[in-house]
């Protein structure tokens, strides 16, 4: 499809660690000719489709809107109980609960009804793809609609990401542009600017 691998990896959520099963549907971006100015409604008119100047295939958007729609019909934690449901699991699961928090802030403002254009999902902004692999890391299935396992998936890879990363900075790197483009490309410009946000939410969570 002429995408280069990094922008499969970073459209998708995924890093070098995350599973793809046989059969499974990735997310194929189309580079738009420049960032759009605000996001264009998507049909359903809950989630945008585009990113960053990405246009998300019209499956991708109606299984966002689908989901978005779906935790809107379900009971949701307050963002200052969601804020306290991932700092409780970080510390259970042996992870900075202020680096966890930071991570919760950045991409969700602690909203567990917050979806992406690219069916990203809740608090932690989880891909479904990347709940698989969540859940074999922590050895259950995880449900990302879900406050708490939510909170477990995105914790769970943020763990992954620290144990197997030379530093904190290319682990919060990998987070937001994939393991596997982070270590063969760089970080690109719009990541520097999300670790050096994460890290300044992270003081804020001390």
């Amino acid at each position: 499809h002429g995408v280069a691998l990094n922008n499969l990896l970073t459209a998708n959520r995924m890093t070098t660690s995350t599973i793809i099963y046989p059969g499974q549907k990735l997310t194929i971006p189309v580079k738009g000719a420049a960032p759009a100015p605000a996001p264009a409604p998507a049909p359903g008119g809950l989630v945008p489709s585009t990113f960053l100047g990405y246009q998300y295939p019209d499956r991708v958007v109606a299984d966002a809107n689908a989901n978005k729609a779906l935790l809107n019909s379900l009971p949701a934690p307050s963002p200052a109980e969601m804020k306290q449901i991932v700092a409780d699991t970080a510390r259970s699961m042996g992870v900075d609960p202020s680096l966890a928090l930071a991570f919760a802030f950045q991409e969700s403002s602690f909203n567990q009804r917050s979806v992406s254009p690219a069916n990203a999902i809740g608090t932690m902004q989880v891909i479904p793809s990347s709940g698989q692999w969540a859940s074999e890391l922590v050895g259950r299935k995880l449900n990302l609609m879900d406050p708490y396992d939510n909170a477990t998936a995105g914790i769970a890879i943020i763990r992954s990401l620290v144990r197997t990363s030379p530093s904190l900075d290319i682990a919060i790197a990998s987070y937001y542009q994939g393991q596997y483009s982070v270590q063969t490309r760089g970080m690109f410009e719009d990541t520097k600017h999300y670790v050096a946000a994460i890290k300044a939410h992270q003081k804020n969570f001390r």
